[in-house]
């Protein structure tokens, strides 16, 4: 089932959000339904928050990135050709290399991207979806597209890395979005 996606302004983006164990009523379900929100939204990653859950879950699949990469782009970032994952309780355990910059966006902020700096390469403490403990570690544009989401299950959106002058001249658009006045193809919950 195709989930809405939760617009900027709603309060559960702003929560840091609580684990979950095995015993989360609907988990499977509820991946099944991220999955399918994501790809129908043509997203690269969809944290829980932004479908009106503050739990510690996110899922992403970097491999669309790569298949839309102009040919001069191909061969060029070190996770080609991307991941596909489940993301239960993850904790950052390292942050390293050279901060890079990159055109985010995200579903919940539609019709904004802004060049966001992140590190090169995270070490992730996770859980996939069959409760397993991983720590692995991610670069590139996989590691980019994990930072982005986690910092959902954080309570942060990419806006937050702006300058104060270039989020403030964004300020007009973003109300606009918390109001609804944003079109999209896909579903879209606001605040009221």
């Amino acid at each position: 089932m195709i989930l809405p996606i939760v617009a900027y302004g709603a309060p559960v983006l702003r929560k840091v959000a609580k684990e979950i164990d095995a015993d989360y009523p609907g988990l499977k379900k509820l991946l099944e339904d991220m999955w399918e929100t994501m790809y129908s939204s043509n997203g690269v990653g969809l944290a829980a928050p932004q479908i009106n859950k503050d739990i510690r879950l996110f899922v992403i699949d970097s491999h669309q990135i790569f298949e839309n990469l102009d040919d001069e782009d191909k061969g060029k970032y070190p996770d080609e050709p991307g991941t596909k994952k489940v993301f239960i309780n993850a904790h950052i355990k390292e942050l390293r290399g050279t901060e890079w910059t990159y055109n985010e966006g995200c579903l919940s902020i539609p019709k904004i991207r802004e060049d966001i700096l992140r590190a090169e390469t995270v070490v992730l403490e996770y859980m996939d979806e069959h409760f397993k403990v991983h720590t692995e570690t991610f670069n590139g544009i996989t590691a980019r597209v994990i930072l982005h989401e986690y910092d959902h299950i954080e309570g942060k959106l990419f806006i937050d890395y702006l300058k104060p002058l270039r989020k403030k001249m964004l300020q007009g658009k973003l109300n606009d979005i918390s109001k609804g006045k944003v079109k999209v193809d896909y579903k879209m919950s606001f605040a009221k």
